[in-house]
């Protein structure tokens, strides 16, 4: 493993930081750590599989203090957790095949609606009205993982937000609704990882010190949320979310 220069050392180190402490509440770090990594020169693919492996290790993270918390809904997730990984080693396998770029108009749309929604329900989120799953929910619960679980291995921008938008629907508050976000997120992370490091397609000079970055980023970051709330995830995650629009509005545009 070549060793990095300190110039770039330090530049990983900082916005992979910057962007696991967003990632941590909403997701989204991608959209920093990604282009970091392309500025360094290595190939695009390489970026991607570079990306995965440092943003497991903050996924962990994040995930870790959430559960610590009493944040992250035990009995949910670990009948989601495998079922969100099993989606994202069909992603990564799936693009391999097929190129990612038709599922952007699609993505706009969807987190254009999102965005919509968030904005015209003020109170939603505020407090929680979750009271447990039904049959028919916890099977279309299963649906929703394996299918944002495929869309983070094969594409992913934007994978946090729906995850969080899927849990605000089915009654938790932002808060809880973004710890058990990030507990999926990180299933799907851990499958993208391992593969795309399967296939030979990580630098893990680059992706071992953004990733150690990345833990303290996001550690601070969902301490920070904790003490904060839902009154901080909530603009944080509409904030976020138009960002995503942006830039995928532009990249569709090129």
């Amino acid at each position: 493993m070549e060793l990095l220069d300190i110039n770039t050392l330090g530049f990983l180190v900082f916005f992979g930081f910057m962007a696991a402490f967003i990632d941590s509440v909403v997701g989204g770090g991608g959209l920093i750590s990604i282009p970091a990594l392309m500025w360094t020169g290595l190939p695009p693919l390489t970026v991607l599989g570079t990306n995965k492996v440092a943003a497991v290790m903050g996924a962990f993270t994040s995930f870790m203090t959430f559960v610590r918390s009493g944040k992250v809904d035990g009995w949910l997730i670990r009948r989601l957790f495998p079922i969100s990984l099993i989606g994202s080693a069909v992603g990564v396998l799936a693009v391999r095949q097929i190129p990612s770029e038709f599922l952007r108009p699609l993505v706009v749309v969807m987190l254009i609606l999102v965005l919509i929604y968030s904005v015209l329900k003020k109170d939603w989120g505020k407090e929680s009205t979750y009271s447990g799953m039904s049959t028919r929910l916890l099977a279309l619960s299963g649906v929703v993982a394996f299918t944002f679980g495929f869309y983070d291995g094969f594409f992913g921008p934007g994978t946090g937000s729906f995850l969080l938008f899927a849990f605000l629907m089915v009654g938790f508050d932002f808060l809880g609704a973004a710890a058990n976000a990030r507990a999926l997120n990180f299933a799907s992370n851990i499958a993208a990882a391992v593969l795309f490091s399967y296939f030979g397609i990580v630098d893990f000079a680059h992706a071992i010190p953004m990733g150690l970055s990345m833990i303290v980023g996001a550690w601070c970051g969902a301490r920070v949320a904790l003490s904060k709330g839902a009154g901080y995830v909530r603009p944080l995650f509409i904030i976020m979310t138009t960002v995503l629009i942006g830039k995928q509005l532009l990249e569709l545009f090129k």
